[in-house]
């Protein structure tokens, strides 16, 4: 499969961003990169680089021109403490409600700014409203996974877990897994040596 023919402007990035970061022992959003640009406002601007439309999720009480959010539209996740399934439960929820455009939805975490412009667009051209596309390195799936409209109400109805792992595994018949050679599709930040390692 090559092209699926979803118009680029019915795609749009919904990036995790509610999450307490624990590990880290700080708001890890906020964290500066050597450019001087926070974790999250540098993920943001690689995602608006390669999607028409971005989304950033984020916790209840979280002022998002603090976060440095600018114009890309927020979704409030109410149940954040219940895990990233909560989380994802909300936006999804808000998105089905607000936004009939959309076919495809690139799930991208808040820590992970440094996937290529190559593989999101790989991934976009395998992408469809009825199939998941996630990239894979050496075996490890990997983010952005992008998830079809089909799949929007089951992601809108999580209250809990970890994130989507368990939806992606009952619909096997509708995943594509793109092997990819890209370190960024698992690198994220747990703690702050994971800033500049490699």
């Amino acid at each position: 499969m090559t092209d699926t023919g979803v118009d680029a402007n019915a795609t749009l990035a919904v990036i995790a961003a509610a999450g307490r970061g624990r590990r880290f022992g700080a708001d890890k959003r906020r964290a500066p990169l050597a450019d001087g640009r926070s974790l999250l406002a540098t993920t943001l601007a690689r995602a608006g680089a390669l999607f028409p439309r971005v989304a950033v999720v984020i916790r209840a009480d979280d002022d998002p021109a603090e976060l440095g959010l600018g114009d890309a539209l927020v979704l409030r996740a109410p149940r954040a403490e219940r895990g990233l399934g909560a989380s994802i439960g909300d936006a999804f929820a808000a998105l089905l409600a607000a936004d009939e455009a959309a076919r495809v939805a690139a799930l991208w975490l808040g820590d992970m700014p440094w996937v290529g412009d190559a593989t999101v667009a790989a991934l976009r051209a395998r992408a469809g409203a009825d199939r998941i596309v996630r990239p894979v390195l050496d075996g490890a799936p990997g983010f952005p996974v992008l998830f079809g409209r089909a799949f929007w109400p089951e992601l809108a109805a999580r209250a809990d877990g970890d994130g989507a792992r368990d939806l992606i595994a009952a619909h096997r018949a509708a995943l594509i897994e793109l092997p990819v050679d890209d370190p960024g599709v698992l690198r994220d930040v747990d703690r702050p040596g994971d800033l500049t390692s490699r």
